[in-house]
């Protein structure tokens, strides 16, 4: 049964990766494109290892524990209607997904793995699967998979994947399906429907952005896979029916493909990785504030204290789960900046470094 579960799997979302891809090819992502030779190992190895060894293993493994710890629980449920089955399976998989990933993006050890994600500065179908290797097999719900085959749930396992990749890859796809429900004001109902059920391009897109300094992105939210209710459930969600103009990360070393992917046991020779292996985030606060004489324009103020380009965000908050804060000087002025993150009215100095003992 998991094999069979797993090649029709596996065919339907090559299928799907086929029909986005050819889509991307007419409208010249690929003729055009600046991918590297990492980038492509990177998204097609990591695709074919997760379809054709990780999640296969992690099934088959469950699939021997649990025949020989709890056979008497084997294929238990294998009778529930499609109706149940269906909704129990994919809710509590897009559930397990978005805390994961949220938690991806809030700790450091689970963001080395999840970075290779954030590294690609072209979104298209392979970008989705951009992960190291450890990152799938520590992934909560694709054991989840597992328990749910071992307990006979196969039919809605099949269906709930194929619909969830669908969703997945197309909300990675340079296609940009959704531009169609904005750019057509009688769409808008649906639109606002569809964005707040399912991830889009637009809403995905913004959590690949480079910077919030754009006012479209937000790397730190929008972490929803599937369903997209979750976000609005948990207070992450950004909608702006926009699409950033730059994606990736900052300060980039440009790590191999080989790093990104076995990371912690191949290390990058980059230096300043945070996949390197004397990489350490170093503290970069001060005790006084700073005044600086800013044009008038958009700043991003750091806020988790680790920035070399203090008080400015160079992106060193990945991985910490917090944020930068956006802030705009409307014309030529000089401020005072708060540098030891205490502040209630960031990014200004309220004096709370004060009452900071030193």
């Amino acid at each position: 049964m998991i094999f069979g579960i797993e090649n029709f799997e596996t065919y339907a979302v090559i299928g799907i990766l086929f029909f986005f891809g050819f889509l991307e090819a007419l409208g010249g992502l690929y003729s055009h494109s600046d991918r590297t030779k990492d980038d492509w190992m990177l998204e097609v190895w990591s695709f074919f290892q997760l379809s054709l060894f990780i999640k296969p293993g992690i099934v088959l493994f469950i699939l021997l524990i649990g025949t020989s710890l709890f056979p008497s629980v084997h294929y238990l449920w294998q009778d529930w209607s499609l109706w149940l089955a269906l909704p129990f399976y994919i809710f509590i998989d897009d559930l397990l997904q978005y805390w994961y990933h949220r938690k991806a993006h809030e700790w450091p050890w689970l963001w080395k793995l999840h970075r290779p994600h954030h590294a690609a500065e072209e979104l298209g179908v392979f970008t989705a699967y951009r992960n190291a290797a450890l990152y799938y097999v520590l992934m909560p719900n694709i054991w989840w998979i597992g328990l749910m085959t071992f307990m006979g749930l196969g039919h809605a396992i099949v269906i709930g994947l194929i619909f969830k990749q669908l969703v997945v890859i197309g909300a990675h796809s340079e296609i940009r399906w959704d531009r169609f429900l904005y750019n057509n004001k009688w769409l808008h109902p649906l639109a606002w429907i569809v964005e707040r059920t399912i991830s889009t391009p637009a809403t995905h897109f913004a959590h690949h952005g480079k910077s919030a300094r754009d006012g479209i992105s937000d790397p730190n939210g929008n972490f929803s896979n599937t369903f997209f209710f979750w976000d609005l459930m948990f207070g992450t969600a950004m909608i702006s029916r926009q699409y950033p103009l730059e994606y990736g990360l900052e300060n980039d070393p440009k790590d191999s493909w080989v790093a990104h992917m076995y990371y912690p046991f191949v290390k990058s020779a980059k230096a300043g990785s945070q996949i390197g292996k004397d990489y350490e985030r170093v503290d970069t606060t001060q005790n006084v504030p700073i005044t600086l004489e800013l044009e008038a324009g958009k700043y991003l103020y750091c806020q988790c204290g680790f920035s070399k380009n203090q008080p400015f965000c160079d992106g060193s908050h990945h991985g910490t789960g917090q944020k930068p804060l956006l802030f705009e000087v409307k014309k030529k002025s000089k401020l005072r900046l708060c540098r030891c993150k205490k502040t209630q009215n960031g990014p200004f100095c309220d004096e709370s470094h004060l009452t900071i003992s030193k």
